[in-house]
């Protein structure tokens, strides 16, 4: 899947490459009683569920027009900055040390509520972390290391969508109609050929179904068995490291918009009981890039996350194709074809970034209606615990956890996508599309040159049968031969 630096720690700026966002529900956040009970009200009409937590009374713009004395106490608090947008005065704040946040949010009310945007205080506690990290109920408190969280001061008459929009992502619960649509492909006990045929060679999802009935993890991988475990093992998270048992303890408290997910491709060297508690499904043994032994790219993730955590719109590294099984909870799976790139995502023109909303929660906020309208829909489905999902090459997806939640996944090359692999080895940016390794720019000389000699001839049999395929599709029908007005008119003769 992703490298962790690349699904994790996104700068948290908001991606506006063309991005076009829906503004903000009309909807009112004060914690006054009568407005609270109204609040609830319009949840309730609009489908929509949140969780708790401070969002220091910021309020959507479209409140201002409604809610007398129609003045907005940002503009005021912010003086001749009013002017700037509230991306770019965060943009300006997020230059700031933490000491200099502190101070300027003491100037006025507007500041206090820049100053105390979390993401800025994310950024701070991810950049500056020596060692573990040990969250203590918000970022702010982390970095400062005091040891609860405590409740802001919450501020009247003060509009911001994009503020808002931030404070809404990190409370809103998935919507039941976010989950209604399930139309991938479900098979149980079908046969190794039966999926090559059906689903590799044609590059199809798959949701695949007792296949995972002899993994131990299944049984035994709960958080008192990973703790006791791994409990003081230090995974990557993010562009940190924390010990397992302070994630655990991190996700329990955290109220955010992209949830920090713990990704780990090295698990199994720093726990060895963990790669002995699972196998490969059958449907994926081969996996050819095992022929460079240990200097193939990362393969293999344990996935550990809280509800809201998961990944957005992206293609999985070096052209390779996955597999994903759910060991505990479920996951709300979105796949688009090669071909259709997700609304609302736009990728440079050679693929090295990609420009989207900043988290999962917006993408489905802003976006999710307009797959409704495409001629190619996308694939949806629940991944639950015991199932596994089968993600070809070159597939978009998204990723959200519903629950709290825990898989692996595994990349892999086999004889079906080999030719595809290598292609995208041997691009011209090879040393920016590449992932997972530090010689990117010899990994297609070294993946070539041990398939070769390991599985001779191999390379030349896939190229001549990928030769007549194409031809074979680009061949014309009998009756588009004798119907081609270019091929002359054709009579009978008595």
């Amino acid at each position: 899947m992703l490298s962790s630096k690349t699904l994790l720690y996104k700068n948290h700026k908001r991606k506006k490459k063309n991005v076009k966002t829906k503004k903000s529900k009309k909807i009112c956040v004060s914690t006054e009683k009568g407005v609270t009970k109204q609040y609830q009200e319009e949840e309730e009409d609009e489908g929509f569920s949140l969780k708790g937590s401070d969002s220091h009374g910021v309020q959507p713009l479209g409140n201002l027009y409604i809610n007398p004395p129609f003045h907005n106490s940002r503009n005021t608090g912010l003086g001749n900055l009013q002017t700037l947008t509230d991306e770019l005065v965060l943009d300006i704040l997020g230059l700031l040390e933490g000491t200099h946040l502190g101070i300027l949010s003491t100037v006025s009310k507007s500041f206090y509520i820049f100053c105390n945007h979390e993401p800025l205080w994310r950024n701070l506690v991810l950049e500056t972390c020596k060692g573990g990290l040990f969250f203590k109920g918000s970022w702010k408190s982390t970095f400062v290391g005091v040891g609860n969280r405590t409740c802001g001061v919450k501020i009247r008459d003060f509009y911001s969508d994009y503020l808002f929009q931030s404070w809404l992502c990190a409370n809103l619960e998935m919507k039941s109609e976010w989950l209604e649509r399930d139309n991938v492909v479900r098979r149980k006990g079908v046969s190794v050929d039966e999926f090559v045929m059906n689903f590799e060679e044609p590059n199809k999802p798959v949701l695949l179904e007792g296949c995972l009935e002899n993994w131990p993890a299944l049984e035994k991988w709960n958080r008192e068995y990973l703790i006791e475990k791994c409990g003081d093992v230090r995974f990557s998270v993010g562009p940190v490291e924390m010990k397992l048992e302070d994630y655990f303890r991190y996700a329990d408290q955290v109220r955010e918009e992209r949830p920090l997910y713990l990704f780990d491709p090295k698990f199994a060297e720093k726990v060895p009981q963990l790669g002995k508690d699972f196998d490969v499904p059958i449907y994926f043994n081969e996996d050819l890039f095992s022929v460079l032994g240990n200097e193939r790219p990362d393969y293999r993730w344990i996935i550990i996350g809280p509800a809201g955590s998961g990944s957005s719109f992206h293609i999985d590294p070096n052209s390779t194709s996955a597999w994903n099984a759910v060991i505990k909870g479920s996951k709300k799976w979105i796949l688009f074809p090669p071909d259709v790139v997700p609304p609302g995502v736009h990728p440079s023109p050679d693929g090295a970034e990609v420009a989207s909303p900043v988290s999962i929660m917006e993408w489905f906020m802003n976006f999710y209606n307009a797959t409704k309208n495409l001629k190619k829909r996308p694939i949806e489905c629940v991944c639950k615990a015991g199932e596994v999902i089968f993600v070809p090459n070159g597939w978009w997806h998204l990723v959200i956890n519903l629950e709290d939640s825990i898989a692996i996944t595994q990349n892999f090359v086999s004889r079906r996508n080999l030719l595809n692999v290598l292609e995208f080895l041997k691009r011209p940016n090879a040393c920016t599309l590449v992932s997972g390794t530090s010689d990117r720019v010899n990994l297609h000389d070294k993946f070539k040159s041990a398939i070769e000699a390991y599985l001779p001839g191999t390379i030349d049999e896939l190229t001549l049968k990928a030769e007549e395929k194409k031809a074979q599709q680009s061949k014309p029908s009998f009756w588009d031969s004798v119907t081609d007005s270019k091929a002359g008119a054709f009579k009978f003769s008595f």
